[in-house]
């Protein structure tokens, strides 16, 4: 028997506003985009960078407060966030007859990683709720200077430390 796995992980920022809804069986559904980057330096030494766009989809599991409504309370604009779901491919007709086809990030586990432009990522604008980031920051040793002088960020491809605290 061969086993498969469907799994996303993401880290990036809310397009958005998340737009939230309630459906005919009384389940609630959040939706929203994220946005992913990367940057690298080509082969002739220009930075370049590259946005993804991801339209992420939580619904509530089950009865009382679920992850959609977490996510109508705390996620906004701006933030950085991560999580972890699952890609779904959908197809449907348009009003048109058109044959229409969207892929989505089915979000099963989502956490605040803080990081909102001007704000502390300690709960602002939070109602006083409390807010986990990924993990404490751990204290940073100097670090001595690579044999030759040579600074890891100069090679073409090296991730650039922009202080972001990741949850691994």
């Amino acid at each position: 028997m061969s086993r498969s796995l469907n799994k996303a992980i993401l880290i990036g920022n809310v397009g958005g506003d998340p737009e939230v809804r309630t459906v005919g069986t009384g389940g609630r559904v959040a939706t929203f985009s994220l946005a992913t980057g990367r940057q690298w330096t080509d082969q002739s030494g220009n930075k370049q960078e590259k946005t993804e766009w991801h339209r992420c989809v939580v619904w509530n599991s089950g009865r009382g407060t679920g992850l959609a409504d977490v996510v109508e309370k705390y996620v906004r604009k701006g933030e950085k966030v991560y999580i972890e779901g699952e890609i779904e491919y959908r197809q449907w007709q348009d009003k048109d007859g058109q044959t229409r086809y969207t892929t989505e990030i089915k979000v099963k586990e989502l956490m605040l990683l803080g990081g909102r432009p001007g704000g502390t990522g300690m709960g602002d604008d939070m109602d006083g709720a409390p807010r986990r980031s990924a993990a404490p920051a751990a204290p940073r040793k100097a670090a001595a200077p690579a044999a030759g002088g040579d600074d890891f960020n100069d090679f073409p491809g090296a991730l650039a430390d922009d202080g972001d605290d990741l949850p691994f």
